[in-house]
């Protein structure tokens, strides 16, 4: 069956997932390098994991695919899956020392292949090793060295090593090389169900998934740090079929002054933006008004850009969607990166219980570079202030009551720490 979204507040039907594991704990082991906002406890982010999983199957009947157990499974059934995940992993592990002993590795993993379990073969391409030997003289003196090799610790976030379109799943080419194999594992989950993938995104081009958001007769396909213009490309060309596409410009946050941006304040379209159904958004207007876009409408020729210029925020507002405004720290605390489970009802981040974490972190950032982050921080401390004195930290925000938006809230105060919310953990493969 084929993949296909026309609307992010249709009806969720079927969600692919994936509950961290080891890879986490190299991840924390350099929280900035593995793209991480801040540390924070696996064994927690695990029962939240856990919890985000139970309330979609239980709360919302949706059908829940966990990328792992799916593909370990298959391949313990399927004789083919099981050689190419052989193929695969053996194909990302290395070895380096003499000759003699790389060769005799190789061979021993090699006759060994039928008894090791698919679950090894998994972790070998998600850890991507690296094997050092090193012989000194003596019975089995060896000198063993297990480099992990930018393991897949941002797996988890789901929504961003494909798409899935009106036209069916794009396979992305993440932009950060920390994150450019997670799509290896993702592709073979689809090439294991037999989902067709319509395009893969190729070099110079990159695409992420958390830059493109299905409306009906349009979308919207961010770029900036993550997508850039050449993804965006190949997304008119191959990947979309809506009447109309608005490709969004990342905007510089207004509060991070001069040239050196933090392009991983609003990294995604999604961080910033987000549909609850619809006739209504949400989104930190302080961005909306300053992320420019491009306006394309489809033609027998292929996708033709018109002259019109304006920013998102009037782009919405001109398809008739109410804007529910959300403040600079409540977007830092992944306001908008809810889950739409059907028109009117989200999945969403529990922000009060992250705020207090995204202000610790900031205020080590304006200490380490005050120049750069004081005025963000001043802005975020006075809504900390204001969002405390109303009680209004969202979800529970009047005009969410106003709208008559359904909106569940979850504590995901340590998977947030990974630098996204319920949007970014999954992937939606069926809405209707």
């Amino acid at each position: 069956m084929v993949a296909k979204i026309n609307a992010e507040w249709d009806h969720l039907k079927k969600v692919a997932v994936h509950t961290p594991g080891m890879e986490m704990y190299f991840g924390l082991l350099d929280p900035y390098s593995s793209l991480y906002e801040r540390a924070f406890s696996q064994s927690d982010a695990l029962r939240e994991h856990e919890l985000l999983l139970y309330t979609l199957k239980h709360e919302f009947k949706v059908d829940v695919l966990p990328l792992k157990d799916t593909i370990i499974s298959t391949s313990e059934k399927n004789k083919a899956t099981r050689e190419n995940l052989v193929k695969l992993a053996q194909d990302t592990i290395s070895f380096t020392g003499n000759s003699q002993d790389v060769k005799q590795a190789r061979e021993e993993i090699n006759k060994n292949k039928n008894k090791l379990d698919s679950d090894y073969y998994f972790n070998t391409v998600l850890l991507n090793p690296c094997i050092g030997l090193e012989s000194s003289e003596g019975i089995r003196m060896i000198q063993l060295k297990v480099t992990e090799r930018e393991p897949l610790s941002n797996l988890y976030f789901m929504r961003d090593q494909q798409a899935v379109t009106d036209k069916g799943i794009i396979v992305s080419r993440m932009s950060k090389p920390q994150r450019q194999r997670e799509s290896i594992l993702t592709k073979f989950l689809w090439k294991t169900l037999n989902k067709p993938i319509v395009h893969e995104i190729q070099a110079p081009g990159t695409f992420e998934g958390g830059d493109f958001m299905p409306l009906g007769e349009f979308a919207l396909i961010g770029m900036g740090d993550r997508t850039n213009r050449k993804g965006v490309e190949q997304m008119l060309k191959y990947g979309v079929g809506y009447d109309e596409i608005c490709v969004v410009h990342q905007p510089n946050h207004p509060l991070i002054p001069g040239d050196n941006i933090d392009p991983m304040v609003n990294m995604h379209l999604d961080t910033y933006f987000n549909i609850v159904s619809k006739e209504v958004a949400v989104g930190c207007e302080l961005l909306l008004k300053n992320a420019m876009v491009e306006i394309y409408h489809r033609s027998d020729d292929g996708y033709i850009k018109t002259t019109e210029e304006m920013n998102l925020h009037d782009y919405i507002l001109s398809k008739d969607f109410d804007i529910i405004n959300i403040t600079t720290l409540e977007q830092m605390a992944y306001a908008s990166n809810f889950l739409c489970i059907r028109n009117g009802t989200i999945l969403a981040v529990e922000v009060d219980r992250v705020v207090k974490n995204v202000l610790d972190k900031l205020r080590l950032k304006a200490i380490a570079e005050p120049e750069r982050y004081k005025k963000l921080l001043s802005q975020a401390k006075k809504d900390y202030r204001e969002l405390r004195l109303q009680g209004q930290f969202f979800p529970h925000k009047k005009e969410i009551y106003q709208h008559d938006v359904d909106a569940y809230p979850l504590n995901l105060v340590n998977l947030t720490g990974g630098y996204g919310g319920a949007h970014c953990m999954s992937c939606a493969l069926k809405r209707g």
